[in-house]
């Protein structure tokens, strides 16, 4: 069965906590749920604030292949005429071919809130709708806090939607507009609206009971064939129902159509470019999306996926754009080395004993504070070692490093660095932002002329750890660094009780990692390694 999607991310994401876009980031936004196949794209509130004006104003720009972008706004304010209602009147300005707007259901908020009478909120709802679709709009009618209105009056929540139906409604959409409603008790009352209306029925949850998407599946189920969300379930408070996994859910357990086998292939890569665009994390353990969704750090688990992917996974990882990953740790056993070895076409060039050994090596590491699962270029570069183990490209004779600081006018730092390689002794002096950036350009001078390669490493991210809080600043720090050559990314780490050290290390471990990497298609850096051997 086709259940229809509508997301809500530039609108009802963008009223949770830290979600704000700018209007070219809302124009890309809703570029990507097109590409991504989603039915609907709730834009925003044109009547509310300038920056969701100008975006139905540039809404031109947006080349849609499949969704209807969707203007949203409630039913006109008691005291107005429809046709005199500044809201509705920017609703239908927006120009777009759908309209949804939210009106009451909730007897205690007609009473409290709007202070008008049972008659007077189903004249809102009804006028409201007749405008709209008297202006050629396709409407969705959002019953705001639908199931606490039933729970209170079933009688008059269900009078609103005959009231907004009855005006022409293309869709009924139940609100759990405070999230509060438990998945047994929401499909009792999905079940019963769906005995008592025809056509669209639609499921609009939140997620501050933690069930929101539990419930937004269940009212599927129950009947519902349109489902509202945010990607990522951004939203007001705990935030929306998570669009991606109900999408996913309905897909791949269901057997349900949502934006369609071949579209959700992409639906992890839609989920991060949004939460780029947000600048918010996308959470590790995101259902079907993050990053740690297919991850695998226990060995007993390592060795039964590597066999079958199904003994530990509930679902294709490719069928959602994402991949398998196997961690590297103290609880990792020989299956985790091989699978990293097979997945760095290694495999077949470490003998078994030499597979224990590294085994052991990465433990003692673990132990010693490295994290080694989330730096895969350390992992690589003790594989390549220990394919390796006479290869050197340079040693670091020493460094030091200083800073100094001269009243208002900031510190300055200075870095001396003593690099032995295939040619002799290499020294380095330089000033830099900082004492690490004074190191790393240090390091380079004394590279450049025998490994002019390494040019092009640099630096992408860096987060600093500390591993023994009690310690307070004797503590020692893990250094995770991220680093690319334009053509790959990879992470190096290094642990000290000195950040300058183990931030020395993980620079000094990148950059042996991209030779050894380059040294296999590089004549020349070969021939430096050659001969560097040999003089020692």
């Amino acid at each position: 069965m086709k259940i229809f999607t509508l997301d809500t991310t530039l609108r009802d994401g963008t009223q949770g906590e830290a979600v704000s876009f700018s209007v070219d980031d809302k124009l890309l936004v809703a570029q990507k749920l097109d590409e991504l196949g989603i039915d609907y794209i709730e834009g925003g509130w044109p009547g509310s604030n300038p920056k969701d004006k100008e975006f139905f104003t540039r809404a031109g720009e947006l080349e849609l292949k499949h969704a209807k972008l969707t203007a949203f706004g409630s039913t006109r304010f008691a005291k107005n005429r429809v046709d005199e209602d500044r809201n509705v009147q920017a609703l239908i300005a927006a120009h777009t071919p759908v309209v949804s707007i939210f009106g009451k259901s909730w007897d205690l908020h007609t009473q409290r809130a709007l202070g008008v009478t049972e008659e007077e909120n189903l004249c809102l709802i009804s006028e409201t709708v007749k405008c709209l679709k008297d202006h050629g709009k396709e409407v969705v009618y959002d019953a705001e806090h639908f199931f606490d209105g039933y729970l209170s009056n079933p009688a008059f929540a269900l009078r609103t939607l005959e009231a907004a139906q009855a005006a022409g409604a293309d869709v009924l959409c139940l609100c759990d507009t405070n999230g509060g409603t438990l998945t047994g008790k929401l499909v009792e009352i999905v079940a019963e609206v769906r005995k008592r209306f025809d056509g669209v029925l639609g499921i609009h949850t939140h997620n501050d009971s933690g069930v929101a998407v539990a419930n937004a599946v269940a009212a599927v189920e129950a009947g519902a064939t349109h489902v509202q969300g945010c990607l990522n379930g951004y939203g007001e408070r705990c935030g929306n129902a998570n669009l991606a996994s109900i999408i996913a859910n309905l897909e791949l357990k269901l057997g349900h159509t949502t934006v369609g086998p071949e579209k959700l292939a992409g639906l992890a890569a839609a989920a991060r470019f949004i939460a780029e665009l947000a600048n918010l994390p996308l959470p590790n353990d995101q259902p079907f999306v993050g990053h740690s969704a297919f991850a695998h750090k226990g060995g007993i688990h390592v060795s039964a996926v590597l066999k079958d992917s199904a003994t530990y996974e509930h679902v294709r990882p490719e069928s959602v754009g994402n991949r398998q990953r196997v961690l590297v740790s103290d609880l990792s056993g020989r299956g985790n080395i091989l699978y990293k070895l097979k997945q760095h076409g290694l495999a077949d060039r470490l003998t078994e004993d030499a597979r224990r050994e590294l085994l052991e090596r990465i433990k003692q590491m673990e132990y010693e504070g490295y994290e080694l699962e989330a730096a895969e270029g350390t992992f690589e570069l003790l594989v390549r070692e220990a394919l390796h183990p006479g290869l050197h490209f340079f040693n670091v004779e020493s460094y030091e490093v200083a800073t100094r600081s001269s009243g208002g006018d900031g510190s300055r730092s200075t870095a001396n660095v003593i690099v032995k390689a295939r040619d002799g002794l290499h020294t380095a002096t330089a000033a830099g932002h900082g004492p690490f950036h004074a190191l790393h350009v240090c390091l380079r001078k004394c590279l450049a002329t025998v490994y002019p390669q390494i040019a092009n490493v640099r630096l992408t991210d860096y987060k600093v750890r500390v591993l023994e809080p009690r310690k307070g600043t004797a503590a020692r720090v893990r250094v995770l660094i991220e680093w690319s050559d334009h053509r790959k990314s990879w992470s190096t780490v290094g642990v000290s009780d000195n950040v300058i050290e183990a931030s020395w290390n993980a620079l000094v471990d990148a950059v042996r990692l991209e030779l050894m990497r380059l040294s296999e298609s590089d004549e020349s850096i070969e021939k430096a390694v050659e001969d560097y051997c040999w003089g020692v």
